[in-house]
């Protein structure tokens, strides 16, 4: 595109995909922002998105004209899709369509954006929007993962009223949160760099017989976000994890357990190597004493399970780990949050205890308050867990720096 190339006054260009979603409008406020912020914007609009808002409005924002044909009648010296394809510093498709997630997982480019996200060597992320059942459909999913695995970045869609007049997931992420992921790809911090992170996430589960078993409600939402989050931050993951709710992050050497005995056998069979122990899981406090092997029959009139407690994984690690290996806990409260953190910080021995409630099990966000082992209080607001994670890993940074000095 003409007037289109990179200058030294501008932070970078940022190739904006819009397509054929209700939630089209919210592109306008992710190109402002971009803007605010001293970036080129170039949008690239589908036939579909056009139905919703008009290029006219893009144009004025960014200042810039709206691409939105392969083979457009005024025809350029270079190929219109291959002049974006280089240009782009950041390829961000919000909203995107399980149409146009199709269309990239399965290698067609039958348009100028898809054409523009095969050709680019630029980072794409990827922000979906769509009705919930299209949402859950798991061919939809399917794709996800594909690309996923291929080093694409996804901002899932949020919980919320949709345009059908139901409540699902499906919903775009808000704008503000849109352009902060696509900065922090595009700083692209590497502040990790040569660490090794050990990350336990999920639940584990006790048998009572080969049926039945004790377990909390954790997601294991939070460990896989801490995973991601480090991983881009150039950190070398390895994720022990227990059963979950939701798909694994892509990429991350994964260490599936399933008992409270079974995640402390392959922690302590990583623990020599790691830089950093995070213990994102919720552990079983408590597993039967004895199982059964075979399935326990209604009829019996009254049973009674004796419970014995399990190990206790962080406090015995903190005793073997390295000199400079750092330790991070979190307590789960429901009263006393941080009288009962602070005795726990004490006894286990950790560097850093994150504080939060139950209402962090299966939600998509959290707020949490963190206890340093020198005696800082931190509280966050509530925030989606990758923001969390992010808040956390930068702590962790910290203890590096101070474990260096020691």
């Amino acid at each position: 595109m003409k007037n289109q190339t990179k200058t030294n006054n501008l932070a970078g260009t940022i190739i904006l995909g819009v397509t054929g979603s209700i939630a089209a409008y919210k592109a306008l406020e992710i190109t402002s922002r971009f803007r605010q912020k001293n970036f080129s914007v170039v949008v690239v609009m589908t036939e579909a998105a056009k139905k919703f808002v008009k290029p006219l409005s893009f144009e004025t924002i960014s200042q810039n004209p709206v691409a939105s044909e392969l083979f457009p009648k005024k025809r350029e010296k270079e190929l219109l899709h291959i002049g974006l394809a280089e240009l782009a510093d950041l390829v961000l498709i919000a909203p995107a369509t399980a149409n146009v997630i199709g269309k990239i997982a399965n290698g067609i480019a039958d348009d100028l954006l898809t054409s523009v996200v095969m050709a680019t060597k630029a980072p794409i992320l990827i922000a979906p929007a769509m009705n919930a059942g299209m949402w859950q459909n798991p061919i939809v999913q399917e794709n996800i993962v594909k690309l996923k695995q291929l080093g694409y970045y996804f901002l899932e869609p949020e919980k919320g009223w949709l345009a059908c007049g139901k409540e699902g997931q499906g919903r775009l992420v808000e704008p503000s949160k849109i352009v902060d992921e696509a900065l922090a790809l595009l700083l692209n911090k590497k502040d990790l760099a040569g660490k090794k992170v050990l990350i336990t996430a999920g639940r584990t589960e006790e048998a009572i017989d080969p049926v039945r078993y004790i377990s909390n409600r954790s997601s294991g939402k939070m460990g896989y976000a801490f995973a991601e989050v480090a991983q881009n931050r150039g950190a070398k993951v390895t994720l022990i994890s227990g059963a979950s709710s939701v798909t694994p992050p892509a990429n991350i050497k994964i260490v599936w357990t399933k008992t409270t005995e079974e995640m402390r056998q392959a922690v302590f069979n990583l623990l020599p190597q790691a830089d950093a122990l995070i213990m994102s899981a919720a552990v079983a406090d408590y597993r039967p004493k004895l199982s059964k092997d075979t399935k326990i029959k209604r009829e019996e009139k009254k049973l009674v399970i004796e419970l014995e407690p399990t190990s206790d994984i962080i406090k015995e690690a903190v005793s073997k780990k390295k000199k400079n290996t750092v330790v991070i806990g979190f307590a789960l409260e429901t009263e006393n949050h941080l009288k009962n953190a602070k005795r726990k910080l004490k006894e286990k021995g950790m560097d850093l205890v994150v504080v939060n409630d139950i209402s962090a099990f299966e939600g998509e966000n959290s707020k949490v308050t963190l206890l340093s082992s020198s005696g800082e209080v931190e509280e966050l607001p509530e925030l989606p867990k990758k923001e969390v994670a992010t808040k956390i890993l930068d702590k962790l940074l910290k203890l590096f720096e101070g474990k260096e000095k020691l």
